[in-house]
């Protein structure tokens, strides 16, 4: 069974068939660029969503913009001098890094938000600081502020961190320097507690000393107690983790014991999930490293792109290179997907191709008659002298439908990019107009093979058929003197296939040349 389709079923069982439609929460710190690797928990919660729905189930999938964490580190790709002053404030508090957004949170979460949208998600978006500044969590706080002591057991107990028995879990924007990180509270009244704004290792405090309400937004929980008291104000019943947070004694088993055992709510269902990682490395947005959620998502369709994230279960991590093979086997998994769904075969993989399209094109979905290879592709892309739609044809063995025009452009203008961007040399080629250097001291049984190649082709009167080169050439396996002859590198496409597309005087004078 697919892993949305097996989840879904678990979810149902656990909560049966109820009235009011089961909340899916996910959420994103915007400290700085995307980073491509949050997307699995988009795509993870709501093609879950996606799921229950198809079954019956009705949801809610509902996706936070978390604007209101203090800033604790500044992206690399920002001016490290300019945003200094801004260190310790709230995301919802500091500038836009470009004009037309209401503060630097706004700014990053359009872009991600557009990336969402794009790959055919469409949860609902709100931000923390609404929960904040409206009161909702007004609530949450007294209790996790007269239960601060079970907070700090729980700590203790379950991940070994320890707190002075003075601690709050509560963060204060200070009133005169309206920083977060630097706060201290204690000493809570029932209205109020004790706030000092300190200095630490990377950020300064004012030294602000004074008593301060927690309400209405002018503090907020730290990350451990926040978690399962937006789950209690939301009625968060579905929510998962990166696998990070998901170990005995990490963040989510912190906030489990919290939500029970402070907020007396039960956690939500949980959904681990292993990491997208980029070149094997996962990476945080703030740093600037490895690539953000729109980079990603420009390299592919929507299609490929929900693919490349549901494509593994959830226990597995799924490791994307665009600078290595991933993108070609990617588009090799989809035409094999789309081949058994053409054919009728209703198993796993036929699911993962209905999930890999975004739900409004499923009830209508149609597959081309004809996928060409994406590495095809590319390469024909980077041969002026080559017509794309007549070499399909050629490939297909018949003309093109409408529909695998339309793809066929669509792969070719996604090979453009990538092969601009990130693709491997092995992908990249260029026709050499005179012999390269590479192919001027061949061993003589390479010049054998390539003067009896030229034989073969200047003894008939068109140029020959693929399928006939690609037998000639079997017949002595001289396959890297022809790509080291015409590329100047050892490795290309399927060689037989590439000669037979050029133009055959080019090619029997580059035989004789090299094979002088």
């Amino acid at each position: 069974m697919f892993w949305a389709d097996r989840i879904a079923g678990e979810i149902e069982a656990k909560f049966g068939k109820q009235a009011e439609p089961l909340l899916i929460r996910d959420e994103k710190t915007l400290s700085g660029r995307v980073h491509v690797g949050s997307f699995r928990g988009v795509a993870i919660h709501g093609v879950i969503s996606e799921a229950l729905q198809e079954q019956g189930t009705p949801n809610v999938f509902r996706y936070e913009f978390n604007d209101y964490d203090p800033m604790d580190g500044i992206p690399s790709y920002l001016p490290q001098g300019e945003y200094e002053q801004y260190l310790g404030l709230p995301l919802k508090n500091i500038p836009s890094p470009e004009p037309g957004f209401d503060n630097f949170a706004e700014y990053y979460g359009a872009e991600f938000k557009a990336v969402i949208e794009g790959a055919g998600f469409a949860p609902e978006f709100y931000r923390s600081s609404e929960l904040y500044l409206s009161g909702k969590m007004d609530g949450v706080i007294r209790e996790a502020l007269e239960g601060a002591a079970d907070v700090r057991r729980i700590y203790k107990e379950v991940s070994g961190g320890t707190r002075e028995d003075t601690w709050l879990p509560l963060s204060v924007i200070c009133p005169t320097c309206g920083k977060l990180s630097t706060t201290r509270a204690s000493d809570f009244d029932g209205e109020t507690v004790a706030v000092e704004c300190r200095d630490l290792d990377w950020v300064k405090g004012c030294h602000f000393a004074g008593r301060v309400s927690p309400f209405g937004g002018s503090a907020k929980l730290p990350w451990k107690v926040e978690w399962p008291a937006k789950w209690k104000v939301l009625g968060v019943k579905v929510e998962g983790a990166g696998k990070d947070h998901s170990t005995k004694g990490g963040s989510r088993d912190v906030a489990s014991h919290i939500s029970k055992e402070v907020f007396k709510y039960e956690p939500p269902f949980d959904v681990p999930y292993e990491f997208f990682l980029i070149g094997g490395q996962k990476m945080s947005s703030s740093k600037g490293q490895g690539s953000s959620a729109k980079e990603i998502s420009d390299l592919l369709p929507a299609k490929l792109f929900r693919l490349a994230l549901l494509s593994k279960d959830i226990s597995q991590a799924f490791n994307f290179d665009p600078e290595g093979d991933t993108i070609p086997v990617l588009y090799d998994l989809y035409d094999k997907l789309a081949e058994a769904y053409k054919a009728g075969v209703k198993d796993d993989y036929t699911r993962l191709f209905l999930y890999s399209h975004p739900s409004t094109a499923r009830p209508n979905l149609t597959v081309p008659e004809f996928l060409m290879r994406f590495s095809q592709v590319a390469f024909i892309v980077q041969m002026p002298h080559m017509d794309l739609e007549k070499e399909a044809e050629i490939v297909k063995g018949a003309p093109l439908t409408d529909a695998d025009k339309v793809e066929l452009q669509e792969r070719a203008a996604y090979a453009k990019h990538w092969l601009g961007a990130y693709a491997p040399e092995k992908f990249v080629f260029k026709l050499q107009e005179s012999l390269p250097e590479v192919a001027q001291s061949l061993p003589e049984t390479a010049k054998a093979a390539l003067k009896a190649l030229h034989d073969f082709i200047a003894a008939k009167d068109a140029m020959p058929s693929g399928e006939e080169l690609h037998a000639e050439l079997h017949k002595s396996k001289e396959f890297k003197a022809i790509y080291l002859a015409f590329l100047g590198k050892e490795s290309g496409p399927k060689a037989g296939w590439f000669l037979s597309v050029l133009d055959r005087d080019f090619v029997l004078k580059r035989l004789a040349s090299a094979s002088a």
